[in-house]
């Protein structure tokens, strides 16, 4: 455990939320704090907390509180990721302090991480989950936990919010280009199954821009959770190309197919995770089997299971494995096609 706070990941249990759809990190909400806050004492405090959690290269750890306490560790062992909102969120509070205080060190640390995600890009225009890369599942393009989608939101908005003032025209355009890179690389991304456009894999090969495994429970796979994030993305872009509508239509469309009615789902370690219910909302799996569609279920030895009561109670109520996910994509969707 990192020294000098509370790790993120235990202020997430505790408000109960889900690591699959997470939510806004500490870091993100101080972003929308009042304009006054940012000249109070406490703010100065949280800003030097969030400064000291900035690693060498610019980025900031996962599932850490880093606005609470001042991180008092060797900062060359910090290390840095995308994923589970980490870094945006700070970013987005310095650039904020920094439009309302002028100090120099804080924008200093924003262009710092700024940079960063630029560097980090893929030419094929995805981003890995943590820069400079590790040797594992971390170097694929990773859209787990909305990391890619993250980035591209953050730097779409750099190029639009007086927020973001301080950034010359030079990055500026830096960030149009990475992010329509982005959107190439996701519709390059997306799978075909017989001729026919799916969705995605909560990651996919950096090379190949394949279907890729993760972790042992994390196979490649058709994902229900991230894809609606991708899509939503894709429906929020101005002006979308006919391959951009293709993509929409066609991942709405493999939406609709996939939906589970009549179940409630419940986490849980001791009771049953699917019940009968006819009132209840539509369910899409966390992973669907490519190709067949196919719901699937995996304890941490890899082994595919079609009935999620087969998997053991740490995994069957540890993990997040159906969501209303496409509840809300398709009334999005709806308003978007007119």
């Amino acid at each position: 455990m990192l020294r000098g706070t509370i790790p993120f990941l235990m202020v997430c249990l505790v408000h109960g939320w889900s690591s699959s759809v997470l939510a806004d990190t500490p870091a993100e909400r101080l972003s929308k704090k009042p304009d006054a806050w940012f000249s109070s004492d406490e703010a100065q405090h949280t800003l030097e907390c969030i400064l000291s959690w900035q690693s060498q290269y610019g980025d900031w750890p996962k599932n850490q509180d880093t606005t609470n306490e001042e991180y008092s560790g060797d900062r060359s062992k910090l290390q840095g990721t995308f994923d589970n909102g980490a870094t945006t969120g700070e970013l987005r509070t310095l650039a904020r302090a920094y439009r309302l205080t002028g100090n120099p060190i804080y924008q200093r640390a924003f262009l710092h991480g700024f940079d960063h995600i630029l560097k980090a890009q893929y030419a094929n225009g995805g981003w890995p989950q943590c820069y400079p890369l590790r040797q594992g599942y971390y170097s694929h393009i990773t859209f787990n936990d909305h990391c890619m989608i993250r980035l591209m939101e953050f730097l779409r908005e750099s190029t639009r919010s007086e927020e973001f003032s301080q950034l010359d025209d030079e990055r500026r355009h830096a960030a149009k280009q990475a992010v329509q890179r982005g959107i190439e690389c996701i519709l390059k991304c997306q799978v075909v199954i017989d001729g026919q456009p799916t969705v995605w894999c909560a990651q996919h090969d950096a090379k190949s821009l394949a279907p890729a495994n993760a972790r042992a429970y994390e196979l490649a796979s058709l994902s229900g959770a991230e894809s609606a994030g991708i899509l939503k993305f894709l429906m929020s872009v101005d002006r979308p190309s006919p391959e951009v509508i293709h993509a929409v239509d066609a991942g709405a469309a493999w939406f609709e197919s996939v939906k589970i009615e009549g179940y409630r789902y419940e986490k849980s370690s001791s009771k049953p995770s699917l019940t009968k219910d006819p009132s209840a909302r539509a369910l899409w799996a966390r992973f669907y089997e490519i190709p067949t569609n196919r719901p699937f279920f995996c304890d941490r030895d890899g082994v595919v299971k079609y009935d999620i009561e087969e998997i053991g109670s740490e995994r069957r109520g540890g993990y997040t494995w159906y969501g209303n996910w496409g509840e809300s994509l398709a009334s999005t969707y709806a308003k978007w096609s007119r």
